[in-house]
């Protein structure tokens, strides 16, 4: 059967005005990050991915039934979770690719005005409650520093000046995915360094390599990062305007869908264009 192309689910998927926003933003993010990445300025940004970095490891734990006994963050931008029980299986991958997984929800958390609040005030709470658990003296001052800051961010965007949070959102998203990509690269694939998360993958499944984990959880950030640009970009659309997040996904996605996805933002969280009231 033809297809003429007018029936809404073969229209255009990029670029509008919020797509070509985005996408700008996105490289000169990107360029921002290489040019400023070995510098003192960058050093917030790679000290708030290793607690996320931290975090993620946390929150598997918590998922297969372990208890946190603490998180902390070094100046070194070094990190360490502190757990008894759960699954190391997961717990241990979980660090590099949750922290991947965390910059892409903020890069597709990133398109809209509520959605990057929901992203913002989530990220805020994270911040608060990880205090709960025995952190170091950087780990308090830099949990502290990033909350106020984003709660700033909220209260200007909702308040003062709109579009601005959804610019910030986007930042910490592209940051910290690039950060977890150089930083499997560097630590795990380029070298591998007694002690890392590759390492005692190994020693739990002697089969896999420290060098073959790295290239694997690289391969994933790289993929995490690249799926969420694409998401962002398709929930951007001007066919997703009056759908769901489940409906734009399924009709717009690489693989048509037989069923429909749940959508969580269903109801109270609609995808806004770039920075819209």
């Amino acid at each position: 059967m033809a297809d003429d192309g007018n029936d809404g689910g073969g229209g255009n998927v990029c670029c509008n005005e919020s797509q070509s926003a985005f996408l700008f933003l996105f490289a000169v993010y990107l360029v921002i990050c290489f040019l400023t990445w070995s510098s003192d300025l960058a050093k917030p940004m790679r000290l708030i991915a290793v607690f996320l970095h931290e975090l993620s490891h946390a929150i598997a734990t918590w998922l297969t039934c372990g208890e946190v006994h603490g998180i902390e963050v070094y100046n070194n931008e070094g990190g360490v979770t502190r757990y008894v029980g759960g699954c190391r299986v997961l717990i241990i991958p979980a660090g590099y690719i949750g922290c991947s997984f965390f910059g892409m929800v903020f890069t597709v958390m990133s398109g809209g005005r509520k959605t990057a609040t929901f992203a913002a005030s989530g990220f805020v709470a994270a911040l608060l409650i990880s205090l709960c658990y025995s952190p170091n003296k950087t780990m308090v001052y830099l949990n502290l520093f990033y909350a106020v800051v984003t709660l700033v961010f909220i209260l200007i965007e909702w308040f003062v000046f709109s579009p601005i949070l959804t610019y910030v959102i986007l930042m910490y998203g592209v940051f910290i995915g690039t950060y977890s990509i150089y930083d499997i690269w560097a630590g795990l694939v380029k070298k591998t360094v007694v002690g890392s998360d590759a390492h005692a993958c190994h020693q739990i499944c002697p089969c896999c390599l420290p060098r073959c984990v790295g290239i694997q959880w690289c391969i994933t950030a790289v993929v995490l990062q690249l799926f969420g640009v694409w998401l962002a970009l398709t929930l951007m659309s001007e066919d997703c305007e009056d759908k769901s997040w489940g409906e734009c996904v399924s009709e717009h996605g690489p693989i048509s869908f037989a069923f429909e996805i749940p959508d969580w933002f269903e109801h109270g969280f609609d995808w806004d264009k770039w920075g819209g009231p």
